[in-house]
């Protein structure tokens, strides 16, 4: 009984070293992985597989593990570096507008017809709730509701309120330069959305009478 004990237990070594041996690596399972991301994929329309292909900040935050703090805080400098000012020093444009992208949750579709981004809509409500009048809404993210007034801007021109307004204009453009790997879409950094566009969710979010404010 013991000799056949020993022989078992040695088999079993001989069997579990064999398969750590002929285990594939690391690289050798990101490589069979991106093979099979690329044979999965194939242009259609605007729909482009360089889609796939991944930033330095896309492949730090996809490994299943949050990232270290110094990661983070090299994702968020990266990012910060992406974040320019309205190319006419104008942050708002037109609440109504912003109101209607962000009930919208369309574009970036391979049935485009463009990659012009006047198709696409924001689709805030997906994730917050911004105005009271709409009661359907995501919770992913924070309620914005009353964003403007509870952070004290009542006049968005006010040099007291510049900050408020440039750190909202760079939330919109790229989320990761204040939290890295952050949910919430990088609308100007991966031009989702146009400068124009952007003002007009500005708008929504900090004019004093923009529904959001003024209720």
């Amino acid at each position: 009984m013991k000799h056949t004990t020993t022989v078992l237990a040695s088999a079993i070594a001989v069997v579990a070293l064999a398969g750590c041996a002929s285990a594939p690596s690391p690289a050798e399972l990101q490589a069979q992985f991106d093979a099979m991301m690329k044979a999965s994929f194939r242009d259609e329309g605007i729909a482009k597989v360089d889609r796939l292909t991944q930033d330095a900040g896309q492949a730090a935050c996809s490994t299943g593990q949050a990232p270290t703090a110094e990661q983070a805080k090299a994702i968020e400098a990266e990012a910060m570096a992406t974040i320019k000012p309205p190319s006419d020093g104008k942050y708002l444009g037109d609440w109504r507008e912003g109101e209607k992208l962000a009930q919208n949750g369309r574009g970036m579709t391979w049935t485009d017809k463009s990659a012009d981004t006047s198709a696409n809509g924001a689709n805030c409500y997906n994730c917050h709730q911004i105005t009271k009048a709409e009661i359907s809404y995501g919770t992913i993210g924070p309620s914005l509701y009353q964003f403007g007034k509870l952070r004290g801007v009542t006049n968005p021109s006010a040099p007291e309120a510049q900050a408020m307004v440039q750190y909202t204009w760079g939330k919109l453009n790229n989320a990761w330069a204040y939290n890295a790997c952050s949910n919430m879409p990088r609308f100007g950094h991966k031009k989702l959305l146009s400068e124009q566009q952007l003002k007009h969710v500005m708008a929504l979010l900090l004019d004093p009478a923009s529904p959001v404010n003024a209720q």
